[in-house]
């Protein structure tokens, strides 16, 4: 019998017994890949595996061939302890000052319940509460139009926090100025916002996308990469996709409530419909499409990417890279296959079309006419 930690799921290898198969089904939140040829188990199981594998390994010591191992790249010992809820204290909050912390968690919830109100994401509120605490407690609760600068520049040249990064905490802080009555404009005037960064989307090349794909074994995980690819998805509209947005008799799949509180229609492809048939056959979901080991749940945005990240090493592909780049090369493909820009954000699902146009300059369609002068000269 062998126990492996890979991915943030156990695995569990053992020979073929009806008794110890039994006891494995008792231990509850299993299955079985028949891909993987072993068992898969949540984290939360670690103890009740350990204890069974003790029981078994005693009663049968000729079948212990092997031993329990940590990781799937260097295999040593297991050494996991599982993690709960509350092993997140407070102070590991960056800047984090008991004394402060009533205030802070105050002005938080304020600026939570204002955004709930405002319509916007989930991920959204937890990313500017997170903002406002940093802030916060690093600025000791003061927010002058000085101390908000100092504590930008600080991100920008200590800590080396992106543009990106440091106009959401401006954003953040914005927020509670108007929220606490606070926000003078005069004053916000002074906030100064980094100038945003502009820089073109990963994409990749179709033979690329095609090597992906191909190297994924586990049907599961293939069919996660090819729906992201061939429907433009976000690798969260991926994960919440759920069993009655397919719609195999019109060809659709519906993606609700995504970014900017939008419903959208994606076209079903042919490939992708037998795919989807031959997955759902298999695993048998029950609500969501792409469910988590337990079956409570939507799988996890994290695991999600670990499936591209390790696809893409299979396939050799070195680029630095995320499951979103197949958002882009979706769109970047049906540019340069002549599809129009006004179809393509209604695809992705962008409000303006000046996100939708940040593609034509990614796409070599046009790159591909110019004739280069190097090309021109007698060498």
């Amino acid at each position: 019998m062998e126990i492996t930690h890979v991915n943030n799921e156990l695995r569990v290898t053992i020979p073929y017994d009806e008794a110890a198969i039994t006891a494995l089904r008792a231990i509850g939140s299993g299955r079985w890949n028949p891909n993987l040829k072993c068992w898969v188990f949540p984290e939360d199981k670690f103890n009740a595996l350990i204890a069974f594998k003790r029981e078994y390994t005693e009663k049968y010591p000729e079948k212990h061939t092997a031993k329990t191992y940590y990781g799937h790249k260097f295999k040593q010992p297991l050494s996991y302890v599982p993690r709960s809820p509350e092993s997140r204290s407070p102070k590991n909050i960056p800047y984090y000052k008991e004394a402060l912390a009533p205030q802070v968690e105050d002005y938080s919830k304020k600026l939570s319940d204002r955004l709930v109100l405002k319509g916007y994401s989930p991920k959204t509120i937890s990313g500017y509460v997170a903002h406002l605490k940093r802030f916060l407690y690093h600025m000791e609760l003061s927010w002058e139009s000085t101390d908000v600068n100092r504590y930008l520049l600080y991100l920008l040249e200590e800590k080396g926090c992106s543009h990106t990064y440091v106009n959401q905490a401006v954003n953040a802080i914005k927020h509670h100025l108007k929220n606490e009555g606070l926000y003078k404009e005069s004053e916000v005037i002074q906030i100064q916002r980094p100038k945003r960064e502009k820089k073109l989307p990963k994409v990749l090349g179709k033979n690329e996308i095609t090597k992906i794909i191909q190297m994924t074994d586990n049907l599961k995980h293939k069919t996660e990469l090819m729906v992201g690819y061939s429907c433009g998805l976000r690798v969260s509209e991926v994960a919440s996709l759920k069993l009655v947005d397919m719609d195999f008799d019109r060809k659709v799949i519906i993606i609700r409530q995504s970014k900017g509180r939008k419903d959208r229609l994606v076209p079903l492809s042919q490939t992708l419909e037998a795919q989807l048939k031959s997955y759902l056959s298999h695993y048998r979901p029950n609500l969501y499409v792409f469910e988590n080991p337990e079956r409570t749940g939507p799988t996890a945005e994290r695991t999600l990417q670990q499936v591209f990240k390790d696809s893409c090493a299979k396939a050799g592909i070195r680029k630095e890279i995320s499951f979103h780049s197949l958002r882009h090369s979706f769109a970047t493909h049906l540019l340069e296959s002549g599809v129009d820009l006004r179809y393509i954000q209604e695809l992705l699902g962008h409000a303006h079309s000046k996100t939708t146009e940040i593609y034509t300059h990614v796409s070599n369609k046009s790159l591909m006419a110019i004739v280069n002068p190097l090309d021109q000269l007698t060498l």
